[in-house]
């Protein structure tokens, strides 16, 4: 049979068909260890610092805000690493070419990077593609990027960069395929807040020969080679749906039932994005902003007026801060915190507090501060809660200091296992699905590998959401949901019928997950949310969930031909 005409298999991380040619990323240069090497060290020293300064200058030039934009200014602050010309001009004294000689110092970091684990893993993509844009810069090759064939298409590539990514707006690209990558990484979040049809950890995408003709389906995580007419004809109705969103207003299912929409912030400029989105308010301020690049921590009134401005923004609508996420796999110079060999398990979210307990107490000053002169309805919640007595302690603190919602974000195990103890000392709880699924499946949310066990479908996470579900409503606790798993349309109305009373994305999701819920009565969610326990695999759940609901949609269109 010809593999190219087989249907593959990656991940779905960002709904929706797109059928379009397919037209691969152009590669990287390779540096070549037997170029002769500069004649003059110190010259080709200020070679690379004058290369990496040009390229954080493009990265923050692209940086534009949202989602993109931090990850972008991220990548900006690490290309101006003085760390990273130190280490290329030890190769160079050495007698390297200069491009190779950044090249393996580049590559150096990136293996104690993936080495750390967490958050500090997936900035090894990040630091690659700094060295690959340096490395153009410095043998005046063109710089790596997105193909324009002057036709709709759909972009692939071993892995896309959040550089690549955030530049993808305007252009003409359908869809995105990936051999690498995973439901958390940089290009399914950014996919998403684009609102293009995405498919990553797909190796088999590589046999495909360039300018193939494919449907790619963002939902089901399938890529076809060479559809058939009538599949084309479905991929350019769901474009046309995609476009032109049904639903307006607050969250609510067919009958009435009500899913709060929120969205995600990391940054001011986010936040003034979102406030002119139609939402219910902010159900995950990421307040790291405010503190990352820093040496020392930012006073109680630099907070204050940050927190005030994103308030105003949101006048009437409620704000959920989560307190500094921030720890050994989150370094930050002030926390002082020890090296750690395996930091995602280590001092992390409110565990910092221990060691820096000031830091946390200046945070909850300043939003408390910040909420009475603005009048905003603020929630603030913990991060990296793992026991009943964290989150008495972390209650208690809050409420004395004047916070008077005060929740915790569900991430580990522990803490939605016991979570009718834990929801017993607060008002609400949050569940943060990409953390979640990493600590119950055993798998580093960065590897390439390991994909399949953090999709937000598998079942012993559906498990745990249900029972914390079940454990808020038994205490009248309202439990949301603030991971990526929140921005799937398909996924949207299981985790409402599982008792999801909130969802909080990317502000570009919101529209979907609104159309996805009105066309579905609770009833129908609950149906949904039991056969996606009851499914074998991940897949087969998806796979259930989406043929019943096209059933419900069905009928419910017959009922109104009637």
């Amino acid at each position: 049979m010809n593999p190219a005409s087989v249907t593959l298999t990656g991940y779905g991380v960002s709904p929706g068909l797109a059928c379009a040619p397919m037209v691969r990323m152009t590669p990287p240069a390779v540096t070549d260890p037997e170029e002769e090497p500069g004649a003059d060290p110190a010259h080709e020293v200020q070679r690379v610092r004058d290369a990496l300064s040009e390229v954080a200058a493009q990265l923050s030039t692209i940086a534009t805000g949202g989602t993109a934009g931090e990850i972008l200014e991220a990548g900006a602050t690490m290309a101006r690493d003085p760390a990273l010309v130190q280490a290329a001009a030890d190769h160079i004294g050495e007698g390297m070419p200069t491009a190779h000689s950044l090249s393996l110092a580049i590559d150096a970091y990136c293996t104690l990077l993936e080495e750390s684990g967490g958050y500090m893993a997936e900035r090894a993509a990040d630091l690659r593609d700094i060295r690959n844009r340096a490395v153009a810069l410095l043998l005046d090759v063109p710089m790596p990027g997105i193909p324009t064939p002057g036709h709709p298409f759909i972009l692939a590539a071993e892995d896309l960069s959040p550089a690549d990514t955030a530049q993808l707006a305007g252009r003409d690209v359908m869809g995105l395929l990936t051999e690498m990558g995973g439901p958390t990484g940089h290009t399914a979040i950014l996919a998403r807040s684009l609102g293009l049809p995405a498919v990553v950890g797909c190796p088999q995408a590589g046999t495909l020969p360039n300018g193939t003709l494919v449907l790619l389906d963002g939902s089901a995580g399938t890529v076809e080679p060479h559809p058939s007419a009538h599949r084309r004809q479905q991929a350019v109705e769901a474009s046309l749906v995609r476009r032109q969103p049904q639903a307006r207003g607050p969250g609510r299912t067919a009958d009435r039932h009500a899913v709060t929409l929120l969205s995600n912030i990391g940054t001011l400029a986010d936040a003034a994005r979102a406030a002119q989105a139609d939402n219910e308010g902010v159900g995950l301020f990421r307040t790291e902003f405010l503190f990352l690049d820093r040496r020392e921590p930012p006073t109680l009134e630099e907070q204050i007026q940050a927190y005030a401005q994103v308030f105003t923004a949101f006048e009437g609508r409620a704000v959920t801060v989560r307190t500094l996420d921030a720890g050994s796999d989150k370094p930050l110079p002030f926390l002082s915190l020890p090296r750690e060999d395996n930091p995602a398990l280590g001092i992390r979210g409110l565990r910092t507090a221990a060691h820096c307990p000031d830091i946390l107490v200046t945070q909850l000053q300043a939003l408390v501060t910040a909420q009475r002169r603005t009048g905003a309805r603020l929630r603030v919640m913990a991060p990296m809660v793992s026991t009943a007595e964290e989150a008495a302690q972390f209650a208690d603190l809050a409420r004395g200091l004047g916070v008077e919602s005060v929740g915790i974000m569900i991430e580990v195990p522990s803490a939605a296992l016991d979570a009718d103890r834990l929801l017993q000392h607060v008002d609400f709880a949050s569940i943060g699905t990409n953390d979640l699924s990493q600590y119950t499946l055993a798998a580093d949310r960065t590897s390439h590998t390991l994909g399949g066990l953090l999709d937000p479908w598998q079942h012993a996470l559906l498990t745990l959401v249900a029972g914390v579900c079940r454990a808020g409503a038994a205490l009248e606790r309202p439990v949301g949901v603030c991971g990526e798993a929140a921005a799937d349309p398909l996924l949207a109305p299981v985790l409402a019928g599982l008792g999801v009373s909130s969802l909080s994305m990317t502000a570009a999701a919101v529209a979907a997950v609104r159309d996805a819920l009105a066309q579905l009565t609770l009833q129908q969610c609950r149906s949904l949310a039991g056969a996606a326990l009851d499914a074998p695999t991940p897949a087969v759940a998806r796979a259930t969930t989406r043929d019943m609901s096209e059933a419900f949609h069905k009928a419910a269109h017959d009922r109104e031909g009637l």
